[in-house]
């Protein structure tokens, strides 16, 4: 499979255009790339649908704010493909009315019929905690839905009847009319570009063949992703007209608050207390990770807020390529009480430390440490 190109190359703008600069910048590749424009020419076609891709995600500030960070990972996992996906010319059309306008194509290319409308997309917020994201995690979930009309399967119509041809557009799903030296096309007031109408209505659905439902959905949300990632769910959104795919669903990770880690992309730091002794005169410990604990040799003489390293200890790369590291800051854990033996040991050791550098004060101590 070929490499996805990056969308602001696609559209050719830069990456700090606004959206009215996206918006132009569609519309030209549209009419440049469009099939009635360039008979039998699939790769002009493959490029139509590159541009409705690219401008799906970069007219949307929240897709492009994703796609920004992540670039095309942002859409992928969780079922998805990867990106927006277009089956075919009509969904393009269909999807992007706003930017081409009213007949936009109809009057220069002879026009196109709407056709039933892909269902709506849906998104959600998934709280996930660190050891979910370090070993993926599946998900089900209740989605509240628009699913389709047991009674009439989603026709609208009553059973035993049938949707009629629309006569105001004979079925076309548009209507043309003549401005000028052009003939505009626009969708059909009557039908609403669907090029059938309902006589007979679905008393469940009262004729839109869709039900509000509640579904029981499994999600399955891959290792390694990140707060603000969204991932899509291709096909669990709500219903489309009879004849159209579903919605898809996006999810937005919220990774929420962990008691002894933060995170920094793949790595993981955590600050552990040790006893002045410990770090003084060296020690090997086990410190927790997040599945479970590892081996740590504290090196003696190890000053307190030195930071170290543990290799693979971290949460795993999205894109498969190994584990990130833990970091582990030490510090001197002060206790809050001493009883007399503990105050005459420390009494003691700083009499020999203050004896070992010669009566220094302890300013000149420390600015002795950082020359």
């Amino acid at each position: 499979m070929a490499e996805k190109r990056d969308y602001y190359e696609v559209l050719g703008v830069a990456r700090n255009a606004d959206e009215e600069e996206i918006k132009k910048a569609y519309r030209q590749a549209a009419l440049k790339f469009h099939p009635d424009r360039n008979k039998d020419d699939k790769d002009a076609e493959r490029k139509f649908k590159e541009a409705a891709e690219a401008y799906e995600v970069l007219h949307d500030a929240e897709k492009r704010a994703a796609y920004d960070r992540f670039g095309h990972q942002a859409f992928a996992g969780a079922g998805g493909g990867g990106g927006p996906q277009f089956n075919n010319v009509e969904d393009i059309f269909s999807a992007f009315a706003d930017v081409f306008g009213d007949g936009m194509f109809g009057g220069m290319f002879g026009g196109r019929q709407r056709g039933p409308r892909k269902g709506r997309d849906l998104k959600i917020q998934l709280e996930l905690t660190l050891e979910e994201i370090d070993s993926g995690v599946r998900r089900k979930i209740a989605l509240r839905r628009q699913e389709g009309c047991k009674a009439c399967a989603g026709s609208g119509a009553k059973p035993g009847t049938k949707a009629a041809t629309c006569t105001t557009c004979a079925g076309r799903g548009q209507v043309h009319r003549s401005q000028g030296f052009f003939t505009m096309a626009a969708p059909c007031p009557r039908c609403r570009g669907t090029g059938s109408v309902i006589e007979s209505p679905c008393t469940s659905c009262k004729g839109v063949g869709h039900e509000s439902k509640t579904a029981e959905v499994e999600l399955e949300i891959p290792a390694g992703v990140e707060d603000g990632m969204r991932l899509r769910v291709n096909g669990v959104g709500d219903a489309g007209d009879q004849g159209a795919p579903p919605g898809d669903l996006y999810v937005a990770i919220a990774e929420k608050e962990h008691r002894i880690f933060q995170r920094s992309v793949a790595d993981l730091l955590t600050e552990i207390p040790f006893s002045f002794g410990q770090l003084a005169l060296g020690d090997k410990v086990e410190v927790p990770t997040l599945r479970g604990k590892a081996e740590m040799v504290i090196p003696a003489g190890t000053q307190s807020g030195k930071v170290f390293r543990l290799r693979g200890q971290g949460l795993p790369h999205l894109e498969g390529r190994g584990r990130g590291d833990q970091m582990v800051r030490v510090f001197i854990d002060v206790p809050g009480k001493l009883t007399d033996r503990q105050k005459e040991l420390l009494r003691e050791f700083e009499r020999i430390e203050l004896e070992k550098s010669g009566k220094k004060s302890f300013f000149d101590r420390v600015v002795e440490r950082f020359k």
